[in-house]
């Protein structure tokens, strides 16, 4: 039995961007890029191991620490890219055959089939990157590469005199149905695969018989842009397949106040005073974690009478007035010997980007600014002050909140 062929799979990813600053640093879904396609690549049961390249120390660690959560670290490599073959003007090309050569001499391995994930496309996913390895590895293809279906009409702004515009795929004078036009194919630049050898010698990704590989279309995006990089955050809740925590995950539950268990509005009479608005779903949904035995915490900058009020009527504790949130729960978190990993902490705002970065698992609401939405590993599908809370809720106890705590154990 011949041994299983060897699967390259190369990411570039280049420090400098003109576009999108530190874009391959960008997270989408709270992940880093070259983290997102670190973790496609490596979850692809046809990859033997994955080579990032790069020329940025803070990418190569990205990369690492990715690689480290997935307990593969052995199977990822980060190779020097030389400085030739890292400004604007270097090819993809240059970039994985450097990568190839560095892997082989460095794991005396011969490649087989060598690989191109691009970390530009945020939802590439191991079915993609499987589905170009196995082309070429296993189903006698030299080239393959990653393609959504595409129906639309194709025009061009030509120069000619007599005709400044035309359509490309079509005769614009005939409109066929979709069902009787051909079948087209959007090339998604996510992923591409070729025979090493041959590769080598062509020294351009295409080449001999390529293989299509068909694609979600709805996942197909490519970051070249701020507006790109803000399409794919949003996108992202709707697109990544990262499972929501349950009681199994958590600890301990720390929430945010003003825009997470309100809709970030005050209303102030004519005395002063303030009043906010906030949801009875949430009660109850914080109710039952009490009750199911989680330990709670409100987490406040204001100091706001309403947010002891609102603590009081919850029966929960709560630090108020704070202006170091992170060091605030990170002396919780020690007085009560609960690991920060073991915590979900739900925010909305920017000061609460540094408890995102020490709870293992950072929750945004709906509502919450892009950037906190781009570094939570969780987003509710409801805004804050409109049933947030009780949506968490539901994902750690359950829709109907009948989830009972663990019996205790009598101390003698």
């Amino acid at each position: 039995m011949q041994p299983p062929p060897t699967v390259l799979a190369v990411i570039p990813a280049r420090g400098g961007s003109k576009g999108v600053p530190a874009k391959n640093l960008a997270e989408v879904g709270g992940i880093p890029l070259v983290a997102r396609a670190v973790r496609a690549a490596l979850g692809a049961p046809e990859v033997t191991d994955v080579v990032v390249t790069t020329d940025d120390g803070a990418i190569a660690e990205a990369a690492r620490t990715a690689a480290a959560d997935l307990r593969a670290a052995h199977r990822l490599h980060c190779v020097e890219r030389p400085a030739a073959i890292a400004g604007d003007t270097a090819t993809s090309e240059a970039a994985v055959l450097h990568a190839l050569d560095v892997y082989e001499a460095e794991r005396a391995r011969t490649v087989d089939v060598v690989l191109l994930v691009q970390c530009t496309s945020p939802f590439v996913s191991r079915e993609d990157i499987d589905g170009v390895a196995r082309a070429v590895a296993h189903e006698g293809a030299d080239t393959a590469v990653t393609v959504a279906p595409f129906h639309g009409f194709v025009w061009r702004d030509g120069h000619a005199v007599e005709e400044s515009t035309y359509g490309v795929n079509h005769d614009k004078s005939v409109r066929p149905r979709r069902q009787d036009r051909p079948q087209d194919y959007l090339e998604t630049g996510a992923a591409y695969a070729m025979d090493a050898a041959g590769f080598r010698t062509h020294r351009h990704r295409f080449f001999g018989h390529t293989a299509l590989v068909p694609t979600d279309p709805a996942r197909v995006l490519e970051i070249d842009d701020p507006h790109d990089l803000a399409r794919a955050r949003a996108l992202a809740p709707l697109l990544d397949p990262s499972p929501l925590p349950s009681l199994a995950d958590v600890d301990a539950v720390v929430l945010d106040f003003d825009g997470t268990q309100t809709d970030d509005r005050v209303m102030v009479d004519s005395e002063g005073r303030e009043t906010v608005a906030v949801h009875r779903g949430d009660g109850l949904g914080i109710a039952a974690l009490r009750k199911a035995g989680v330990p709670l915490l409100i987490l406040s900058t204001e100091q706001n009478p309403v947010v002891a009020a609102r603590a009081r009527k919850l029966q929960i504790p709560v630090l108020h007035g704070i202006d170091r949130k992170d060091e605030a729960l990170k002396r919780w978190c020690d007085e009560h010997s609960i690991a920060p990993d073991r915590v979900l902490y739900v925010g909305n705002d920017v000061n609460d980007l540094p408890c995102f970065s020490l709870a293992g698992w950072p929750v945004a609401v709906a509502s919450a600014h892009d950037s906190v939405r781009a570094a939570a590993r969780a987003v509710t599908t409801t805004p804050g002050g409109y049933g947030a809370i009780r949506e968490i809720a539901a994902w750690l106890l359950g829709p109907t909140l009948t989830t009972t705590p663990a019996p205790t154990v009598p101390t003698k």
